[in-house]
C-alpha cells in the first residue's frame, strides 16, 4: 500500500489520474486471463478511494 499522507495537492491530483485507469485495464486483463492476482481489482480500487479521502482532505485543509 502506498503512502498518501504528506503529499501536497497537485502530487495527490496526478496519482488519481494514474490510478484511474488502472481498472479498465484490469478488467481487460482479467477477462482475457492474463492477470493471476484476482485481488488486485480490489486493491486497485481501494488505492482510490484513499487518494480521493486524502484530496479531500488536504482541499479542506486549505480552505480554512
Amino acid at each position: 500500500m502506498a503512502d498518501f499522507k504528506g503529499k501536497n495537492k497537485k502530487e495527490l491530483v496526478k496519482l488519481l489520474n494514474e490510478k484511474k485507469d488502472e481498472p479498465r485495464a484490469f478488467k481487460l486483463g482479467n477477462s482475457r486471463s492474463k492477470t493471476k492476482n484476482v485481488k488486485e481489482g480490489r486493491n486497485i480500487r481501494k488505492d482510490v478511494a484513499r487518494i480521493m479521502t486524502e484530496l479531500t482532505s488536504v482541499m479542506k485543509a486549505d480552505n480554512k
